[in-house]
């Protein structure tokens, strides 16, 4: 199978006001050198990435697995450290609505986590820790 590749286009006006572009879609973020609270900085750009892979492989896995769900949704938490400055810590919650009982729902966490670009990424620098939990959600 040959590699995938991805490419982005990332953009900063003077003062910090940035904009990247992947495919056809805008994503703003904080690039100043203090703090713009409306704007997601670059940590939790990497946060909001590892976010969109489980939630892509939660559908993903839904498929072939074939365990139905009517929502999901991810809360996670990192944790910085200061010198040098990196994600030292990185927890998450994964709440699933879903019917699947709780083999299934390990089964599907576990390929979640073993199958995600931005997962498998992560963990070769920084301790990755979670939970799948079953919730209404709707």
């Amino acid at each position: 199978m040959p590699m995938l590749e991805y490419e982005i286009t990332a953009t900063a006006l003077q003062g910090g006001l940035a904009k990247a572009t992947a495919n056809k879609s805008e994503i703003s973020f904080d690039a100043t050198s203090g703090r713009r609270n409306e704007l997601p900085n670059p940590a939790e750009l990497l946060l909001t990435s590892l976010a969109a892979c489980i939630l892509k492989n939660v559908q993903r896995y839904s498929e072939i697995l074939n365990i139905p769900y009517r929502k999901a949704k991810v809360r996670i938490k990192g944790i910085r450290a200061d010198n040098p400055p990196s994600m030292s810590e990185i927890d998450y919650i994964l709440e699933i609505d879903t019917d699947a009982d709780e083999r299934k729902l390990e089964t599907w966490h576990k390929n979640i986590l073993r199958f995600g670009t931005i997962t498998n990424t992560l963990m070769r620098s920084c301790k990755i820790s979670g939970s799948i939990i079953k919730s209404n959600l709707l």
